[in-house]
């Protein structure tokens, strides 16, 4: 196996934090940003994982980051974007502040880290994080959703930009894991949503990760793992 130097954002829970042990497990150095401590980043910090704190709300706080990655003047062969926020229009009635703040995580912090990128990757992959409506809308998350569709809009035109040598590609989820406060009734309900009545856990965007990282010849698409909840 090759080894290779795997950059995520936002590792510190969750999805990011699933990636970067699997990663670590199969013996890929990897670097993480993260922006709220919490024990899996200790843990990845044991685990030999080089953990950058990071606040990608602003616009200084995303050239801090470039600039603290430059400092290690790092050769990275794979950059995965998994930062994310999930506020909607019923949590914040300043639709405004909540437009740029979705647009500037799921957006703008891809677009100037990818452009930086380019310093710290010779050849490789770009893998952004999208979301299924992306592609369908969402009434109740507006925001939220043109952000992500303007991220895989990104995954295009980045894919042009820096072919041959760096393929981009992305992976838009539905429902993937459930929050440990979910109810039973919530759980049902969101089952129903797709056809495959699933909710696969981290593992299944690891192996869409695995994939696109094994993939010689696929570059500016987006691979759908939303159980087939677009036929329900």
């Amino acid at each position: 196996m090759t080894k290779k130097h795997i950059l995520i954002t936002g590792a510190g829970q969750r999805i990011g934090y699933a990636l970067a042990c699997h990663f670590l497990a199969q013996g890929h150095q990897v670097t993480v940003s993260y922006r709220t401590p919490r024990p899996q980043v200790s843990e990845l910090i044991e685990r030999g994982a080089h953990c950058i704190q990071a606040d990608f709300s602003t616009d200084a706080g995303i050239h801090a980051f470039i600039q603290a990655i430059d400092a290690h003047n790092p050769v990275f062969d794979c950059l995965i974007h998994n930062a994310s926020s999930w506020n909607s229009e019923k949590q914040s009635q300043d639709f405004a502040a909540l437009f740029d703040s979705m647009m500037q995580i799921h957006a703008k912090t891809p677009y100037l880290i990818n452009m930086a990128a380019t310093r710290w990757m010779n050849s490789g992959d770009i893998i952004h994080l999208t979301d299924y409506v992306a592609h369908k809308g969402s009434a109740k998350h507006l925001a939220y959703a043109a952000s992500k569709a303007a991220l895989e809009n990104l995954t295009l035109s980045f894919a042009q930009q820096l072919a041959p040598d760096i393929k981009v590609n992305s992976i838009s989820p539905a429902l993937i894991m459930f929050n440990d406060g979910d109810d039973d009734a919530y759980r049902e309900k969101a089952r129903k949503k797709s056809i495959l009545g699933t909710v696969p856990g981290e593992q299944e965007v690891i192996n869409a990760c695995d994939f696109i990282l094994a993939s010689q010849h696929m570059t500016g698409q987006s691979l759908k793992l939303d159980g087939g909840r677009h036929l329900a």
